[in-house]
């Protein structure tokens, strides 16, 4: 019997894009079962590679503005436009992610969302008032005042004022729907700062310095909408990024903040291709414990259960507790690895594990034909 086959992972971060990770996947199991027919729908969770990921559905076009780094280097950074013109999709890694800046460079501090704020701008200028925007991989905990002051808002350095007066009108005619898979507070042992700051080059002496110039910059930009969203899910995501957008609400046609994944699979048409489907591969670099909170491999899961579709679930690395957050939902994890390696040795491996594994998998539906 021919199978239809959904290829739909997200990236392995580090080593392959989603399109490399289903390619390789694709590749391997036509090697078992040459007649099915397979269909590719790479995915991601709003940062890094998500542009790719939706670049892949067809219907987008790449563009290019200009726009500062997170050290407010100039840097040329891409975002895509949808061929009819009418929408866009921006991913804050291209301007402010922590990609672009080295492991030796990395400032907590000084690392500044305002290049994210200059694609947008850039975005508006283009005529477009339909922007989906991820904000994963972020290099900042500036709380999103850059971004803010590159759309037209005066802050001073400590961040102890705003005046919005100056915010580009047009934010009035933008729908702006935004990637967001973290539930932090701005503020607090689960906010912005002492949850990612680390990660984006903090000491531990910073992280209180940083919750404290986040807090000043809560009331300031709290006082100015006459809103209070530092506690609302998701207002510590990208260093803060996620607040300064819940402060445009009232200044946007329409503006939301939606799991990453299920975002990017409105964009890609990923429920017509579910619906044509026999069975799911997914998959991501590590099924773990943070899987039950939202990441690819647990939204494809989900959608196809609603679907009544089979899923596995292929990670380069899985844990007990990713098996069992997938199983909740229906949904086979399967490890990638063949033999005990390091992190490294499995991350330098590149697609051929996958093929192999991809094969297997194909193989294994032989037994239960």
């Amino acid at each position: 019997m021919t199978l239809r086959v959904l290829i739909a992972p997200d990236s392995f971060k580090g080593s392959l894009t989603s399109i490399e990770v289903a390619t390789a996947l694709g590749t391997g199991w036509l090697r078992a079962r040459p007649e099915d027919d397979i269909r590719m729908a790479p995915l991601a969770d709003g940062g890094e590679g998500t542009l790719v990921a939706v670049a892949a559905a067809g219907r987008w076009e790449w563009r290019e503005a200009d726009a500062h780094d997170p050290l407010g280097r100039p840097i040329r950074a891409r975002w895509l436009a949808r061929d009819d013109g009418r929408a866009a999709f921006v991913e804050m890694a291209a301007a402010s992610g922590l990609s672009l800046v080295a492991a030796f460079e990395r400032d907590a501090v000084q690392a500044t969302s305002e290049g994210t704020g200059d694609v947008l701008r850039a975005v508006l200028d283009a005529g477009i008032r339909d922007i989906s925007l991820g904000i994963g991989g972020s290099a900042t905990t500036d709380g999103g005042a850059g971004l803010l002051r590159a759309l037209g808002a005066r802050v001073p350095d400590d961040l102890s004022a705003v005046d919005l007066d100056g915010l580009d009108p047009r934010l009035a005619e933008t729908r702006l729907r935004i990637a967001c898979d973290v539930t932090n507070p701005l503020l607090g042992e689960h906010g912005a700062a002492a949850t990612y700051g680390p990660q984006k080059g903090a000491t531990p002496d910073d992280v209180p310095v940083l919750d404290a110039r986040l807090s000043r910059w809560g009331d300031a930009l709290e006082d100015a909408t006459g809103r209070r969203d530092r506690d609302t899910a998701g207002a510590g995501a990208a260093g803060g990024v996620g607040f300064a957008l819940l402060a445009l609400t009232d200044r946007c046609a329409d503006l939301r903040l939606e799991p990453g994944v299920d975002l990017v699979m409105t964009v890609t048409g990923f429920a017509g291709a579910l619906a044509a489907a026999d069975i799911v591969l997914t998959g991501e670099g590590r099924i773990d414990e943070q899987t039950a909170y939202g990441k690819t491999a647990l939204g494809v899961a989900r959608r196809a259960r609603a679907a009544g579709t089979p899923c596995i679930a292929i990670g380069g690395g899985v844990t007990p507790e990713g098996i069992e957050a997938l199983a909740a939902v229906g949904a086979i994890a399967v490890p990638v690895t063949e033999q005990p390696q390091t992190v490294e040795q499995a991350m330098a491996a590149g697609r051929a594990p996958l093929e192999r594994c991809g094969e297997r998998l194909a193989r294994l539906l032989f037994v239960l034909d």
